[in-house]
């Protein structure tokens, strides 16, 4: 392995799919081979060694679980990661009976992904600050290393000119400006990026607003309109708010994405499209669809690539550039930040995230009067926070890193390892319970 990192083998009979995770894997300094049928997977494994291999359990031919079977004979000691439906755990238990080491749930995971490539050793986990996405543009702050990681995947994402990215996160948290970046770094930045807020059109426009409509189509067609798609054509479809989207228009759309084709409300001919669709919710997809309020053939065509977003409260080297940032963009170019404010931005849990930042900030360059911003002019919730007393119980003398770590270790413990339902019960990210769980590690 040395240093050109992991060998990394992918068999998976997608296309799309193996050129993103060759495309973040050797990212992060691996080597990655790429087999489209499990034959080809086990012709690669008689010349070489890999170091892991993700198997895509769902393949023509003898599929991943006669590779497993012929991989592991071959090599016991092989390191395999299936790759299955979240729907198919059963698939997933009987790959872990014939040797899989572990198992990841589509859409992917990459902080996950990247969580078992440092279980591997070697480079390939390393994400490089600063190396692993191409030069922001001008005006965008990013300074955590959480945000590092996320920046990583977005260019991995980008790479692929047609594959969807879906970006989770709370409300406010900056998944916009992210989804942009996978257009301007995709082969598509020429093209336009079209942005459309599910939330914000009414139900009964949405279907026009999507497909476009001939003349005539419905009372007030004066004339005939280009939908979304058609506008998108050559680039990029943002889909904000995208669990909002109602039942009655979740198959209409799924048709158009399964068929590359539209057909406008009146219309006859079908007409083709080319764009790639990028997503953003604060909703918990799976949970929306276990709920029934979500259909799953969409959500998976929708989740090929998922980013989860860390809330700002999450990264917070990121709060003070982001507040300086905001403070000139809002007219406060000579303002700057007093130390007492600092420490009041500092000390509050930004349920806002990123949006209340910048409002913030807003009021705070019209407010100070001379070129110091101080505590009284933040927002009161900002200063009522840093006053409230934090329950301490048995933990007196300890720093907050100490007793984060004790947090998080006894969520674990809690929860039986899992650590997607530890870092729900902490109330944070998985990126976030991941980071530091890299961190402890570095400690030993």
């Amino acid at each position: 392995m040395g240093e050109k990192g992991l060998v990394i083998l992918v068999v998976d009979d997608d296309p799309a799919h193996r050129a993103m995770l060759g495309a973040f894997l050797e990212g992060r300094k691996g080597r990655v081979l790429e087999a489209g049928t499990a034959e080809e997977g086990l012709e690669i494994l008689g010349r070489t060694r890999p170091d892991l291999v993700l198997l895509d359990m769902r393949m023509p031919g003898i599929g991943g679980m006669g590779f497993l079977e012929k991989a592991v004979a071959l090599d016991p000691s092989l390191h395999v990661v299936v790759v299955t439906a979240f729907a198919e755990v059963e698939t997933a238990v009987e790959a872990m009976k014939l040797g899989a080491r572990d198992f990841l749930t589509k859409p992917l995971d990459l902080a996950l992904l990247e969580d078992i490539l440092d279980s591997c050793g070697g480079d390939a986990g390393a994400s490089g600050r600063g190396e692993g996405h191409p030069p922001l543009p001008e005006g965008l702050v990013f300074k955590s290393p959480l945000m590092e990681q996320v920046l990583s995947e977005v260019a991995a994402a980008a790479v692929s000119s047609c594959a969807p990215v879906l970006f989770c996160g709370e409300s406010g948290c900056g998944k916009e400006i992210l989804a942009e970046l996978v257009h301007l770094w995709s082969p598509r930045s020429e093209g336009p990026l079209v942005r459309i807020n599910l939330a914000a059109v009414p139900e009964s426009l949405l279907e026009a607003e999507f497909f476009g409509h001939e003349r005539g189509a419905f009372t007030g067609a004066g004339r005939a309109r280009k939908g979304y798609f058609e506008e998108a054509r050559g680039g990029t479809l943002f889909l904000d708010e995208v669990g909002d989207l109602p039942a009655s228009l979740q198959p209409k759309l799924l048709r158009a994405l399964d068929t590359g084709k539209v057909r406008r409300l009146g219309g006859a001919e079908e007409i083709e499209i080319d764009a790639r669709i990028v997503s953003a919710t604060n909703k918990d997809l799976e949970e929306e669809v276990e709920a029934g309020r979500f259909r799953l053939d969409l959500y998976y065509r929708l989740a090929v690539f998922v980013v989860e977003i860390p809330p700002l409260r999450e990264r917070p080297e990121d709060i003070l550039p982001l507040a300086a940032k905001f403070l000139a963009e809002a007219g406060g170019g000579d303002k700057r930040l007093s130390r007492a404010a600092e420490r009041v931005l500092l000390a509050y849990s930004w349920p806002g995230n990123v949006r209340e930042l910048k409002n913030s900030m807003e009021r705070a360059a019209i407010l100070a009067p001379g070129e110091w911003v101080l505590p009284e002019h933040l927002p009161p919730a900002l200063r009522g926070a840093q006053g409230r007393p934090s329950p301490r119980s048995g933990r007196e003398g300890k720093s907050l890193a100490e007793i984060e770590k004790e947090a998080i270790l006894e969520a674990l413990e809690r929860c039986g390892g899992n650590r997607t339902k530890a870092a729900k019960v902490l109330g944070i990210s998985r990126r976030k319970l991941l980071y530091r769980l890299k961190e402890y590690g570095s400690e030993s």
